[in-house]
């Protein structure tokens, strides 16, 4: 088994475990819950997932497809169905279904269906690319039609009935990225990214709560962003009297509080009220209150191994199903991180994306074990010297 990558994983998520006690000091005072709810229920789901992980490294490699396959058939059915359930059996938030409820927990199909589609494309790349000789741009579109037609089912679900352009993001990068290192062709890939942004903007104009959440985000940051420019476009540009995000906002003075060395664990002042979703959206933020830039930057730098480790196994490997979804996987890890850093930074509007692993609940940390777990059995097969 890869036990360097097994072993950054269980530091993560051990870093997930007491974020998840000394980040929810105000939320469980405000629910009346014990001061270890969250800290019991996410010890739980570590526990399952670093066990998870280390079983599903273990199985024999010839079983991945069922695996793999198995996990994007089931979920994507049941991403699809949930929008027709009743609320009973899922739970909405803002008219948004996103989780089916279980005994003692929710779980968000929209997460194992990434590991899944992911596995699809690695599994149905590696079968229908046979060559890396280029082709014609005609040629490569046809090939990604029914690629195309299941991401866009898979977009309409999950940006207009669950409400969240963020995974839909996640996704549309994630396969862009992972045509490039199937063989095809740049050209291809900048045409995909045109479409994504399009298609991007078409979402958030057709969403009042999108709209606003860009405007607050342009409140805060079009100074910053005007002063590169030339005063008359800057002059057009600028919005006056626009409401700045509270979220955003407080997410700032957390990581400025942190300063270089934090204020101390459990010593935090922003998650005491002033910001919701600290343990879960904007854990970065209370992380790096409590430990500071030194701590951050450690943080940081398991993800950099582990995302480096990842890439170093995808080159190893013989398997070309092997290495597209480690690539895969280190693209969905990397784009969440990257688009959950920069949102609570206000570089870019906010997404609600979880940071893979870190972030406070089960379905996330769950998905992404699966994930590694699968990475690793599949390593077990011959790889390049």
């Amino acid at each position: 088994m890869e036990k360097s990558l097994f072993n950054i994983a269980v530091a993560i998520i051990v870093v997930s475990i007491l974020a998840s006690y000394s980040l929810t000091t105000y939320t469980t005072l405000y629910y009346g819950y014990s001061q270890f709810h969250f800290f019991i229920r996410e010890l739980i789901f570590g526990i399952i997932a670093i066990i998870l992980m280390w079983s599903i490294a273990r199985i024999d490699p010839k079983h991945t497809d069922k695996v793999g396959l198995g996990l994007f058939g089931l979920f994507f059915l049941l991403m699809l169905l949930m929008n027709f359930l009743p609320s009973s059996i899922v739970t909405a938030v803002g008219g948004a279904k996103r989780w089916i409820k279980l005994p003692y927990f929710s779980i968000a199909p929209v997460e194992f269906f990434k590991i899944g589609f992911v596995f699809f494309l690695a599994w149905s790349f590696a079968r229908k690319f046979e060559t890396d000789r280029p082709k014609r741009l005609l040629n490569e579109i046809r090939l990604i039609i029914p690629y195309l037609v299941i991401f866009i089912i898979a977009v309409v679900s999950i940006a207009v009935f669950q409400n969240d352009i963020g995974q839909v993001t996640v996704l549309g990068l994630t396969l862009a990225f992972m045509l490039v290192f199937a063989g095809r062709s740049l050209k291809l890939f900048f045409i995909l990214i045109s479409i994504a942004a399009t298609l991007f903007v078409i979402f958030v104009s057709i969403s009042e709560h999108r709209i606003q959440r860009i405007k607050m985000w342009w409140a805060g940051a079009q100074n910053y962003l005007l002063s590169f420019m030339p005063q008359w476009m800057a002059q057009e540009l600028k919005v006056e009297n626009a409401r700045e995000s509270y979220q955003i906002a407080n997410s700032l003075h957390a990581i400025h509080n942190g300063g270089i060395l934090g204020q101390g664990i459990g010593n935090g002042e922003i998650k005491l009220g002033f910001l919701s979703d600290i343990h879960t959206d904007f854990v970065l933020s209370g992380i790096t209150e409590e430990v500071g830039f030194i701590g951050l930057t450690a943080l940081m730098f398991l993800y950099l191994l582990l995302l480096h480790r990842l890439f170093k196994l995808a080159n190893r490997t013989s398997s070309k199903i092997a290495y597209l979804f480690n690539v895969g996987v280190a693209m969905l890890i990397g784009f969440s991180l990257l688009i959950n850093a920069f949102g609570i930074s206000s570089i870019i509007p906010i997404k609600g994306i979880a940071v893979p692993m870190l972030s406070y609940g089960g379905s996330s940390m769950l998905a992404t074990a699966i994930a590694l777990g699968m990475v690793m059995m599949l390593n077990k097969q011959e790889v390049k010297e």
